[in-house]
């Protein structure tokens, strides 16, 4: 295989599901016992057995569970560091929007000539990040209803929280 094959997107469907569905009984069986597994990957017998990274078994325990749903799995080789376009689409915003977090200082980056340059692990911990907030906003606009409280009250209630999320957020 040649690097820019190997640099390629390629996509990938299941053709054996029995010894897919082997592999994910494997992957999965030590799961409940263990929460960290330790895998071997087994080349030639002149070999001795490479413990596989838990990066590369997460990876891999991905892609058995998406195949063994029936699905096809994309690989696609990302550097390290994205353009601001790439980390929008990472991220599941537009541009402009990673833009103005880059500006306000939410998310570091480099600048390569005119262009800036955003690490993978920063815009991973990016979305991290603003995940937790957006669970934090959900949790902070619950209100306990139960038939006994009064209506208006449940109303002010809401309207209450939302005025706090919406001041925290134009502050922070």
């Amino acid at each position: 295989m040649t690097a820019q094959e190997t640099l390629a997107s390629s996509t990938y469907s299941a053709s054996d599901t029995q010894q897919l569905g082997r592999v994910y009984d494997m992957l999965t069986a030590d799961e409940e016992l263990n929460p960290v597994p330790r895998y071997y990957l087994v080349g030639s017998a002149k070999e001795d057995p490479v413990e596989l990274p838990e990066e590369v078994y997460q990876v891999l325990h991905r892609v058995v569970d998406a195949m063994q749903k029936g699905l096809s799995v994309t690989v696609s080789p990302t550097s390290q560091t994205l353009t601001t376009q790439q980390a929008a689409d990472l991220l599941g915003i537009s541009r402009p929007t990673l833009i103005k977090a880059l500006d306000g200082g939410k998310l570091p980056y480099t600048r390569s000539g005119s262009h800036r340059r955003i690490a993978l692990t920063d815009v991973l911990d990016y979305r991290e990040r603003r995940r937790r907030e957006q669970y934090a906003a959900i949790d902070a606009l619950a209100v306990d209803v139960d038939e006994a409280t009064d209506i208006d009250q449940t109303l002010a209630d809401l309207k209450a929280a939302r005025k706090a999320v919406a001041a925290k957020r134009r502050a922070g």
